[in-house]
C-alpha cells in the first residue's frame, strides 16, 4: 500500500471521529438545552401553583359562634381574624350568618391565607381576601343554571318517604304540602298508593351540583284515587298563587291543619268525651294531633295574636283573631314564638308542640270558634279564595295547558324536561 492510500485512510478515521465527537457534543448540548427548559417549566409551574392554587378547608357553620372565633377556630390568628371580620362587616351584618351554612378557608399549597369564603345563599357568597397588608371583602354572585325536570312517585309510607324514594329533597315534599295544604292534612290523609308528579325549577352551579329549587309550575297529588292538581299563575295583583286547572284557587282562609305533616288524631271533637286526667265526662270541643315535643305548629290563617301565655289546664295558649269572624286556639305548646297583638300570617309558626297544662303526652289541642261557638274543624268546609280573574282566563288557560303537558309519566322517574329556558318560558306561568 502506498504512503499515499495510507494518509488517505489515516484521514478518513480522523474525519469520522470528529463528526462522532461533534453528535455527541450537539446530542449532550440538546439533553442539556432540553433539561433546563424543563427545569424552567417546572419552577414556573411550580411558581403558577403556589400563586394560583388555592386548597379550600370546609365547614359548616356552628350555632350561636361570632364570625372572628369562627375563623380562629381555622387556625387563622386572632388579628388576622379580627381584621377579616371587620372588612367583612363593612358589606355584610355577621349577625345574619346562619347555622348550617357553609364556610371555607383557602391557603396556598405552602399554607399561606389566601381566601375565605362564607355561603349567604347558594348563589350569593362572601369572600375575604389579602389586599396590602389588609383585607377586602366583597359579596359574590355565584353564577347558576336553571332547568325545568319532572319529577314522579308512589307513596308508600309518607310524603317524605316518597319524595326521597324518588331522588329529591325532603323540602321538595314541604313545598309540595303547602301548595295542597288547604285540601290534603299530610298528617292523616296520605295512603299506600297514592301519586305525585311534580314539575319543578331545578338550580345547579356551573359544576352541576345542585344547588335549590326554584319554583314549582305545576303539581298532582292523587289520593285515594282523587285527583288534586295545581299550577303556577300570577293573580290580578302580580303575586304569584295557585289554582285548579279549572281556575279555581287553591288557597282558601284556612289551611287544613296546624301541623304539616305524619301526627294522628289522638282525639276528635265531642261534646261528651272522658277526660283522661280528671276522669269524668265532658265536652272537648276541639282536635288532638299527637305530635313529638317540638313539633313546629302554625297558623290556619292571616291574624292577630290576641292571647299569648299560660292560661290554666290549657297551658301555654296562642288565640288568634281571624278577619273573618273565626278565632283558632293553639293549647298545650313547649314554647310560644308570638306575642299579643302581633300580626301573622297563615302557615306562619307561632309555637311547639309540648304537654303543659292538664296533658298526659305531648300534643296540641286546637281548637276554631265562630262568634262564640266552637265548631267541629274535621267538619268545617274551608272557604276559598278569589278564583282566575276573566280578564286574564286565556293567558291562565295558556300557561296551564303548558305547564301540565310537561307532567312526567307516572313512576318514570325524574326527567329534565327543558333545560336553560328561554325568558319566554321564564315568564309563560304569569
Amino acid at each position: 500500500m502506498s504512503s499515499g492510500s495510507r494518509w488517505g485512510i489515516w484521514l478518513g478515521i480522523a474525519a469520522l471521529a470528529l463528526a462522532a465527537i461533534g453528535a455527541s457534543w450537539w446530542t449532550r448540548r440538546a439533553a442539556e438545552r432540553s433539561l433546563s427548559a424543563e427545569a424552567a417549566q417546572a419552577q414556573s409551574e411550580a411558581q403558577r401553583i403556589q400563586a394560583q392554587v388555592v386548597l379550600f378547608t370546609k365547614r359548616s357553620v356552628p350555632s350561636g359562634q361570632r364570625f372572628r372565633d369562627l375563623l380562629q377556630g381555622a387556625g387563622i390568628e386572632p388579628a388576622t381574624a379580627a381584621r377579616m371580620a371587620a372588612s367583612a362587616q363593612s358589606v355584610f351584618d355577621l349577625r345574619r350568618m346562619r347555622a348550617g351554612n357553609e364556610l371555607a378557608v383557602g391557603r396556598s399549597v405552602l399554607g399561606s391565607l389566601r381566601e375565605v369564603r362564607y355561603w349567604i345563599e347558594p348563589d350569593r357568597v362572601l369572600a375575604i381576601e389579602p389586599e396590602g397588608k389588609d383585607f377586602s371583602a366583597a359579596i359574590e354572585t355565584v353564577p347558576m343554571r336553571t332547568e325545568v325536570s319532572g319529577v314522579s312517585g308512589e307513596i308508600r309510607d309518607s310524603l317524605f318517604q316518597g319524595i326521597t324514594d324518588a331522588g329529591e329533597k325532603p323540602e321538595l315534599a314541604l313545598r309540595l304540602a303547602a301548595i295542597f295544604g288547604w285540601d290534603l292534612d299530610f298528617y292523616t290523609d296520605p295512603r299506600p298508593g297514592d301519586t305525585f308528579r311534580v314539575v319543578v325549577e331545578k338550580k345547579t352551579l356551573a359544576n352541576g351540583e345542585f344547588s335549590e329549587y326554584g319554583r314549582i309550575l305545576a303539581a298532582e297529588y292523587v289520593n285515594a284515587g282523587h285527583a288534586y292538581r295545581a299550577v303556577l299563575f300570577h293573580d290580578a295583583l302580580g303575586n304569584p298563587a295557585y289554582y285548579t286547572p279549572d281556575g279555581k284557587s287553591m288557597k282558601k282562609a284556612f289551611l287544613h291543619s296546624p301541623l304539616k305533616f305524619a301526627a294522628p288524631i289522638t282525639s276528635h271533637f265531642s261534646y261528651h268525651r272522658f277526660h283522661p286526667i280528671l276522669k269524668q265526662y265532658r265536652p272537648h270541643l276541639g282536635i288532638d294531633y299527637g305530635a313529638p315535643t317540638g313539633t313546629p305548629v302554625q297558623t290556619i290563617g292571616d291574624g292577630r295574636v290576641i292571647f299569648a301565655g299560660r292560661k290554666g289546664g290549657d297551658g301555654n295558649l296562642v288565640k288568634v283573631q281571624h278577619s273573618n269572624g273565626y278565632t283558632t286556639y293553639y293549647m298545650h305548646l313547649s314554647r310560644i314564638l308570638v306575642h299579643n297583638g302581633a300580626r301573622v300570617e297563615q302557615g306562619q309558626r307561632i309555637g311547639l308542640v309540648g304537654m303543659t297544662g292538664l296533658a298526659t303526652g305531648p300534643h296540641l289541642d286546637f281548637r276554631i270558634e265562630l262568634h262564640g261557638r266552637f265548631l267541629n274543624f274535621e267538619r268545617l268546609p274551608l272557604p276559598p279564595s278569589n278564583p282566575v280573574a276573566r280578564s286574564d282566563w286565556k293567558k291562565f288557560v295558556a300557561a296551564r295547558d303548558q305547564a301540565l303537558a310537561e307532567m312526567p309519566s307516572l313512576l318514570s322517574g325524574n326527567t329534565a324536561v327543558a333545560a336553560n329556558a328561554s325568558p319566554g318560558r321564564q315568564t309563560a306561568l304569569r
